[in-house]
């Protein structure tokens, strides 16, 4: 296992070395991010609307300096009887997420991209009722947190439960509290951005053309 200095970053390689490796940065608008982001404690999280070579919603929770990140294909639920697969992807920068746009075809995600909720969390204690760091969790392969966004309220956990070719396999449930809802499906009926207002769809008419065929739909 790699050596971490003090704030919990791995220590043999830069924190977003993955993230640059895959991206041209003379030919995509995605932020290149600065190695040593804050590491002050910040909670912020985004879930991204991604119309890819298949649809789906990049969920992403701030964490030592960097955007820890996983693809869910289905997005969302706020039923807790609903198990969610999200495929984790490799840390971002945090000035990701702001990021909306289109990732121009042939590159790595190729296609639309909105911020479909955003916000802040906090961890939340465990079955232990002791409360883990986001990093370490995701190392472990467990986290839970509450969610204070535009659309996405309340508790949610992330669990890891294996990996397929190569890449890591999680689940994704909203926790049976409060803000529980079976009824409702944000998902479905809120599809705009909560920073312009502009769907994947008006994304793509502005740029005149459809959906992204190139890129990974797992893989953001």
């Amino acid at each position: 296992m790699a050596k971490k200095d003090e704030a919990g970053r791995s220590g043999d390689r830069a924190p977003l070395t993955e993230y640059r490796a895959k991206r041209h940065r003379d030919r995509t608008p995605e932020p290149g991010g600065a190695d040593g982001g804050s590491d002050g404690g910040g909670r912020r999280f985004v879930i991204q609307k991604h119309a890819a070579s298949s649809l789906h919603y990049d969920f992403r929770l701030e964490a030592d300096g960097v955007l820890k990140s996983w693809a869910v294909p289905k997005g969302p639920s706020t039923d807790p009887r609903e198990k969610r697969l999200a495929m984790r992807t490799e840390d971002h920068p945090l000035d990701y997420a702001d990021f909306e746009g289109v990732i121009p075809r042939g590159e790595y995600g190729g296609g639309e991209v909105i911020v479909w909720d955003t916000g802040e969390y906090r961890p939340l204690p465990g079955k232990d009722g002791e409360v883990t760091a986001i990093a370490d969790g995701v190392e472990r392969g467990h986290v839970k947190f509450w969610l204070d966004g535009r659309k996405l309220h309340g508790g949610y956990a992330l669990t890891r439960t294996g990996s397929d070719r190569g890449k890591e396999r999680w689940i994704l449930v909203k926790t049976a509290d409060e803000t529980a809802d079976r009824r409702r499906d944000p998902v479905s009926t809120e599809p705009a951005s909560v920073r312009t207002g502009r769907t994947v769809e008006d994304l793509a008419e502005e740029r005149g053309g459809g959906a992204e065929e190139d890129g990974g739909g797992d893989g953001r």
